[in-house]
């Protein structure tokens, strides 16, 4: 799911597009399953899973970067100067408050 990278962290993320509501819904398979209100058309989905990210994991927008997976529900982020610890544990505070 994480691969520290020079860059930063490497996040593998399963989109859900057109759900009922913005969340990080949990893992599966390796990777975390987002799950964001827009609809897959003209990147819509692709920033609100950033901006998601980015609000779940108490980040700057600035910070996440989608590096792989434009037009696939299997995608993977970049996220910028954060130690590989840091996602871990707010990613486990995310899923343990559900």
């Amino acid at each position: 799911m994480f691969t520290e990278t020079p860059e930063g962290v490497l996040i593998e993320i399963r989109a859900c597009p057109g759900a009922k509501r913005n969340e990080v819904r949990g893992t599966k398979n390796g990777t975390l399953k987002v799950s964001v209100t827009q609809q897959p058309e003209k990147g819509k989905a692709n920033k609100a899973i950033r901006e998601q990210l980015a609000k779940s994991l108490n980040i700057k927008i600035s910070q996440v970067d989608l590096v792989n997976g434009e037009t696939n529900q299997s995608k993977k982020f970049l996220l910028r100067n954060i130690k590989i610890n840091e996602i871990k544990n707010q990613i486990e505070n995310i899923l343990n408050d559900k």
